[in-house]
């Protein structure tokens, strides 16, 4: 599709694919305060377009940190590293729930800049992880 915005099937077609789950932190939208947005990994300005293999499902807070962000330079490598890309990654390959099944580790580059940019591991969606936890809600069913 052309550089417009999502239309509502496609709005529709991204979160059930994402289970209505943040495809960067893994916020489930159903507990969420906030409305989820639909992200265009790469910009529309710099050159994304609206097809669903660029669109994702992202909560409030991962949208704004990672905002025109793409890659990042990695302090362990001292390179340019690209974010995860919810269509050309596989989370499990580069994310891993900690033993307490609260906190994300990285298991690559990409996953390590990943939660550095995007703080996924920031308080407020760790204390939720804690609490959905106690009612078997998290870590959520999808990866």
């Amino acid at each position: 599709m052309n550089n417009s915005r999502p239309t509502q099937k496609q709005r529709q077609q991204v979160t059930i694919r994402a289970n209505e789950c943040c495809e960067y932190c893994l916020s489930q939208s159903r507990f969420s305060p906030d409305i989820f947005s639909i992200d265009h990994i790469i910009l529309r300005v710099a050159g994304g377009n609206t097809s669903l293999d660029n669109l994702a499902l992202s909560c409030q807070r991962c949208n704004s940190k990672k905002h025109t962000k793409t890659e990042v330079f990695d302090l362990v490598t001292g390179q340019m590293i690209p974010l995860y890309h919810p269509r050309q990654h596989k989370w499990h390959e580069h994310f891993a729930w900690g033993k307490d099944l609260i906190y994300l580790v990285a298991l690559t580059p990409i996953g390590r800049v990943t939660i550095a940019t995007l703080d996924l591991n920031r308080l407020g969606v760790v204390n939720l992880r804690r609490l959905l936890c106690t009612v078997d809600e998290h870590p959520p069913k999808i990866y």
